[in-house]
């Protein structure tokens, strides 16, 4: 019942009392974001949302659009700025998304919405964590955020996906805001960011099963 009928109303009516409420926040944070990155402070992208549907998703630039003699974007870690740092570690960043929930792409709890060029890569379990809207935060945030792998996050989602409930919102929004206050599972081991999802190997897939099995 509130999957189908009132989640969609609570993200709606919550996402407007927050544009609303956080305005003057988001007005400083685009100024600032004007000046220090040289332009427009907004990063929109393609992104796959319910049943794969594209969408347009918006957020707080952190990045700038450095380049080598060839043309080609630097590697993350020599764009993203301090200003940009800030904004990751406080999760300032993701506050333009609440437009995304008011529009409807969007709930406020969901698995984070990824790039499109990973659709064709994930397997059919993977695949369900579409089966929602993408959320603000979600189940995987809460547990890792960018420190877990990939199979362990689309596990994650999936669950979620799979046991959506009022009370389970409410905790995950809880330990978002105790994550973002601690400011864990920023970075991967290895990035600044998160690594490029290539696909499941097929033994791990294999495994899996196996394990299910037993």
């Amino acid at each position: 019942m509130y999957a189908k009928f009132f989640k969609r109303l609570i993200d709606f009516l919550l996402s407007l009392i927050a544009v609303i409420v956080l305005s003057p926040i988001l007005l400083i944070l685009i100024i600032v974001g004007v000046f220090t990155m040289g332009g427009n402070p907004f990063f929109t992208q393609q992104r796959p949302g319910k049943n794969e549907k594209i969408f347009k998703l918006i957020k707080f630039r952190t990045m700038t659009n450095a380049k080598d003699k060839d043309g080609n974007l630097l590697p993350d870690d020599k764009r993203l700025t301090g200003y940009g740092k800030f904004l990751r570690s406080t999760s300032l960043d993701e506050l333009p998304e609440l437009i995304n929930i008011l529009i409807g792409d969007m709930a406020i709890v969901g698995p984070r919405p990824l790039l499109v060029k990973y659709l064709p890569l994930y397997n059919e379990e993977q695949r369900h964590r579409h089966d929602v809207r993408p959320g603000l935060t979600g189940y995987a945030q809460v547990n890792g955020r960018n420190s877990i792998t990939w199979e362990e996050k689309f596990r994650l989602d999936v669950e979620y996906v799979n046991n959506i409930t009022f009370i389970g919102d409410i905790k995950i929004i809880f330990g978002t805001v105790a994550a973002v206050f601690k400011r864990s599972g920023i970075s991967s081991e290895t990035s600044v960011t998160m690594e490029e999802f290539k696909g499941t190997p097929e033994k791990t897939d294999e495994k899996e099963k196996n394990n299910v099995e037993k």
